[in-house]
Formats: structure tokens, C-alpha cells, sequence
């Protein structure tokens, strides 16, 4: 059976690559028919973050990403989080070094800085671990008990270790190079390599997809497999995720929180399609993926090696995609709940905005010029508001006054009108919007005005005139 996982550390934020890391294990899950669990993996205790786990957990179920088992949905192969796992290590790490495999290493924390501190050549430090390498088994358990250590792995001296990656074939890695690596640190807490390698074996994963830093890691995983004696699973190592300069994607250059995503306005279908398509496509080569259809197309197969650059106007162009096609009523309850009570929004204004924005929040823009109108003071200079278009506005607004309510075609003849009429020449349509709107940019002008009727339309550019009399 097909079991993958996803396994953040709660440090922070859940990351635009930990969320496709998260996106392609749930997709090869649900195509095969498998099982998606979720493991924290919290040993190291200095860089955790309080709240981190809370937050990772509520932003992956926003994007609809669902687990079969977890911190948050009991299993038969819990706990899930390797704090409480602890006793489970220690035993396993017992099994290593009766074995011959590990070793405990009673080399004083404060040589190891002085060695630091020097800058002695690393393989004089690998010589040095070595030196409680052949202690006697039971002697190191019993010293163990009494003594500060650290448990390391027995790597052996020479040799060449090879490993098949899904994604890049064939790795192989010179043992010489590899130093007896720590599996237990001084505090009792085991590495991420010992206790992802126990867990991914008790929990019975079958496929490891995770990010292309761990492939330096993969010979030190592989030689514990081998210690234990236990099969290896399948590993699928994914492409960085780079900036448009093609260095790492970091938070230097732009967002990579999907919280600040959430927070921007964008959708999680809209998010999850494109975050999809960042190494991997379809074979058909199309762009636009429900959920359903992308678990029916995925295909580790077709996931590149190569890095997947992250653009930001590429993501907004799918978000566009998914508000223009997303029913109005919809749409309405996600803005509803962005938004002061006291707004009254109403499908018309969501009908005449959404073939124009790019986010939820573009979304607000507007509607706030719909529910909070403010009048924009013009300077004197400004060449667009000549007093040919304040006898326009004047104009405009008499007329609007003894007119039925206005259809946005109507309008438009209106406007012409009063322009031919009077001899007005130039851009009307611009001044008009600002009067009416206080926006430079924004939907059509006309269907704005019918949306907004006469006597609030004609309530605004009074309201105008009387900030800007010349």
C-alpha cells in the first residue's frame, strides 16, 4: 500500500515549497488509493516556534489538503510528533550500538569549540570522533549512564554508496567522505536523520517526497537502513523553488508564507493549481486543474529536476482565472467575510469587478469606493480637470437629476451628448470616474453608475464640485 508523508518542523511559517511538498505527497496518496500522514518533527528544540504547529495545521487544511493520520487525527502509528517518540529512538539506537553500528562519543563539548575556534581541518575532527569508535558495547551503554555523550554512527572508512532517486536516478556517494555522522545529541533528542529514517519504517512509508536539500543527506539514510537491516522506501527528491533570478526562493525578495498569500486574497484553488505546476505538468501541457483533475494527471514521472521559478504575476494571472469563472454568490460569501458589516455589498458590484481583479483584495479595493465614498481634491494645475470639464460635471449632474434611473448604455449617450451639445472636446471619461469613483482606475464607469443609481451618483459629484470650486 501507498503511504506518504509530510513532515514540517514547527519553526515558523508553512512555506510556499513546504506547501507543494505537502500538494504532491497528497496527490500521489489519493491517485494510488493511499494514505497521507502528517509528522512534526520537533527535535530540534532550538528553533522551535510556539503556535508553529497550530498554524501549519489550519493553513494545510485551507488549502484542502487532507491527512489520514496526525497530530490532529489519531492513527495506528502514532505519536506523531517525535518529541513524544523519544523512548522509541533510545531503544532503537540501544539495538545500533550492541550491534556495532554506533557508538557513543564522550568528547567534551568544550574541545569540540576549541577545535571550532582553530579551524583544525574537518578531517582531523573526523579522526578525533572516532576515538571511542571499538569501545566495548556494553562498556559505552554503561558509561552511557554516567557520562554527557553523543551517539554517532559507525560509517564505514571506504566504499561507494548507491541510491535510486525517482527524479534523478542513479546518486551515488563516496563513504570516505562521510564523517561518523550524530544520531542522538547531547540533550537526548535524536537527528533528523535517525528518527526520520525509524519513523518513515514504523509508519511503514512507502515513497519519501521531500525537497532536493536532503539528497547530501541520503547516504547517511541509507546506511541506517542498512544498519537496522530494514528495506529502503522510494525516494523523490523535488526541484528548489527559485526566485526570477534563479536563486533560492527566499524571503528577501518576496513572500513565500502561504499565510501572507491567504492574507493577500488569493484562492486556495487558484494557490494549489499553480503551486502544482512549479516542476511538475500534465501531459496534456494545459495550464487550468481542478482538484479532481489534478490528482487523475499527477505523475512523479513527469516532475523536472530542474528548479521551478516562483512568479508572483504568474500566480495572479491563475487567480484572475479562477475569480472571473467562480460563480458571484460564491465569490461573495469569501468577500463578506473580509469586510466592515456596515458595507452593503451586492452582486451587481461582484459581477462588474471580477473580470478586473487579480485578488480578493483588489476586490476590497473597490467595493470601498462603492460603500465609502470620498471626494478627491484636485489641484489647481492638473490639466485633465480644465473648466470645460467642471461645466461637464455640472451639466452631468442636472441632467442626472431629471432623469429616470440610467442604464449604463444610456449613460454613455448621456455623455456624448452633453459633450456634442456644449461643444466639450477632450477625455470625459476619466474625470467622471474620479468624481464619481475618487479612483483613477477601475470597471467600466457606466455600469458603475448604474449600479450606484442617479441620486447617489449625482450626491457624489456635488460632493466634488463643492471640494474643488475654481
Amino acid at each position: 500500500m501507498i503511504r506518504v508523508r509530510f513532515a514540517p518542523s514547527p519553526t515558523g511559517y508553512l512555506h510556499i515549497g513546504g506547501l507543494r511538498t505537502a500538494l504532491y505527497n497528497y496527490l500521489f496518496a489519493k491517485q494510488h488509493n493511499g494514505q497521507l500522514i502528517l509528522r512534526i518533527e520537533d527535535t530540534d528544540r532550538t528553533r522551535l516556534v510556539d503556535g508553529a504547529v497550530e498554524n501549519l495545521i489550519s493553513t494545510l487544511a485551507w488549502s484542502g489538503i487532507e491527512f489520514d493520520e496526525g497530530p490532529h487525527k489519531t492513527g495506528a502509528f502514532g505519536p506523531y510528533t517525535q518529541s513524544e517518540r523519544l523512548s522509541i529512538y533510545r531503544k532503537h539506537t540501544i539495538d545500533l550500538i550492541n550491534n556495532g553500528y554506533a557508538y557513543p562519543c564522550f568528547y567534551p563539548q568544550s574541545r569540540l569549540d576549541t577545535i571550532k575556534e582553530k579551524n583544525i581541518p574537518s578531517d582531523i575532527v573526523a579522526e578525533y570522533d572516532k576515538r571511542y569508535r571499538d569501545l566495548d558495547a556494553s562498556e559505552a551503554i554503561e558509561r552511557m549512564n554516567n557520562e554527557n555523550n553523543v551517539i554517532r554512527l559507525k560509517v564505514p572508512s571506504t566504499g561507494i554508496i548507491s541510491i535510486n532517486d525517482k527524479i534523478r536516478g542513479k546518486i551515488e556517494f563516496d563513504l570516505s567522505l562521510i564523517q561518523d555522522q550524530i544520531i542522538i545529541k547531547s540533550d537526548g533528542f535524536p537527528t533528523y536523520h535517525l528518527a526520520s529514517v525509524i519513523d518513515d519504517h514504523l509508519m511503514n512509508i512507502s515513497h519519501v517526497i521531500r525537497g532536493e536539500e536532503w539528497v547530501a543527506s541520503l547516504p547517511k539514510h541509507a546506511l541506517l537502513y542498512q544498519s537496522f537491516g530494514w528495506e529502503m522506501p522510494e525516494f523523490v527528491h523535488l526541484p528548489l523553488l527559485l526566485n526570477k533570478d534563479k536563486s533560492k526562493l527566499s524571503k528577501r525578495q518576496g513572500d513565500v508564507a502561504v499565510e501572507d498569500y491567504i492574507a493577500n486574497g488569493y484562492l486556495k484553488e487558484a494557490l494549489i493549481n499553480y503551486v502544482s505546476l512549479l516542476g511538475w505538468h500534465g501531459s496534456d501541457n494545459k495550464e487550468i486543474y481542478n482538484s479532481d483533475e489534478l490528482i487523475k494527471s499527477f505523475s512523479i514521472d513527469r516532475i523536472k529536476s530542474s528548479g521551478a521559478i516562483f512568479d508572483v504575476k504568474k500566480l495572479n494571472w491563475f487567480n484572475h482565472q479562477y475569480i472571473k469563472n467562480s460563480n458571484s454568490e460564491s465569490l461573495k460569501i469569501i468577500i463578506d467575510k473580509s469586510l466592515p458589516d456596515t458595507w452593503n455589498i451586492t452582486l451587481p458590484m461582484i459581477n462588474l469587478l471580477k473580470d478586473s481583479v487579480d485578488t480578493i483584495n483588489e476586490f476590497k479595493h473597490h467595493l470601498e469606493s462603492f460603500c465609502q465614498y470620498k471626494p478627491v481634491q484636485i489641484n489647481i494645475d492638473d490639466s485633465m480637470f480644465s473648466s470645460s470639464i467642471y461645466t461637464f460635471l455640472n451639466l452631468l449632474k442636472d441632467s442626472l437629476v431629471d432623469s429616470d434611473e440610467i442604464l449604463s448604455e444610456d449613460f454613455k449617450l448621456l455623455v456624448n451628448k452633453i459633450k456634442s451639445d456644449n461643444d466639450i472636446s477632450g477625455n470625459i471619461w476619466k474625470p467622471i470616474r474620479i468624481a464619481v469613483t475618487g479612483h483613477e482606475h477601475g470597471p467600466d464607469i457606466s455600469t458603475y453608475i448604474e449600479i450606484i443609481g442617479n441620486e447617489q451618483c449625482v450626491d457624489r459629484i456635488e460632493s466634488f464640485l463643492n471640494l474643488n470650486v475654481h
